[in-house]
């Protein structure tokens, strides 16, 4: 492996972990308390029952 191949993968590792950092930091901004985040998972656990009573029928 070369210096520009040791580059490239430094550079994309780089970038995986700028993603991440940006997707919990957006996480977070929208759910700015304990609150939010216990109301965020109720709606999904709501919308997920719906879905599944909808599949049933």
């Amino acid at each position: 492996m070369n210096r520009e191949d040791n580059t490239k993968m430094i550079d994309k590792k780089g970038l995986g972990v700028a993603s991440l950092i940006l997707a919990a930091t957006l996480s977070l901004a929208a759910c700015n308390t304990i609150e939010g985040v216990g109301e965020d998972t109720q709606s999904a656990g709501e919308a997920l029952e719906e879905a599944a009573k909808d599949a049933s029928n």
